[in-house]
């Protein structure tokens, strides 16, 4: 199972990070590159406490029946719904939103798997560090996918 927590599968990351072109035509959804990196900047500050997290009771409802696929081999899935609270739609900075992003990734990876021990996502709830690695993997690439990097 890929984790940001694994140095190769985060390395591989970083390369595609790098690769991404603030021109880049995405293939799904409604962000440009700028808004996704900014998207997946704030969803790394929740599992760092930079906001407090509740889970939803739709994912106390709905979480044990796809733990498996949200935690499975399989990529995510296009077009996936999004918490509003994870929604950008005022125009980003690039680079700097790359740079925010990366030095997010670096801050998680500081503090690695078991200080993200229990930390509650607002779907699925409290998550092991194991699966907070496999879970950033997973929405990194989803997004890196969306723009075919």
């Amino acid at each position: 199972m890929k984790s940001l927590f694994n140095p190769g599968d985060r390395d591989a990351l970083a390369r595609r990070l790098a690769e991404l072109e603030p021109g880049a035509q995405r293939h799904w959804g409604r962000m440009e590159p700028a808004q996704m990196l900014a998207h997946c900047a704030i969803a790394l500050g929740d599992v760092l406490g930079d906001r407090p997290v509740k889970q939803a009771f739709l994912g106390k409802l709905i979480t044990p029946f796809i733990r498996g696929q949200i935690f499975g081999d399989k990529p995510f899935r296009r077009d996936a719904p999004t918490d509003p609270t994870y929604v950008v739609s005022n125009p980003q900075d690039f680079e700097a939103e790359r740079s925010r992003l990366a030095t997010l990734i670096d801050r998680v990876v500081q503090r690695g798997a078991a200080k993200t021990e229990g930390r509650v996502h607002p779907f699925f709830g409290r998550l092991s560090g194991e699966q907070w690695g496999t879970l950033i993997h997973k929405h990194l690439d989803h997004h890196l996918r969306q723009f075919d990097v």
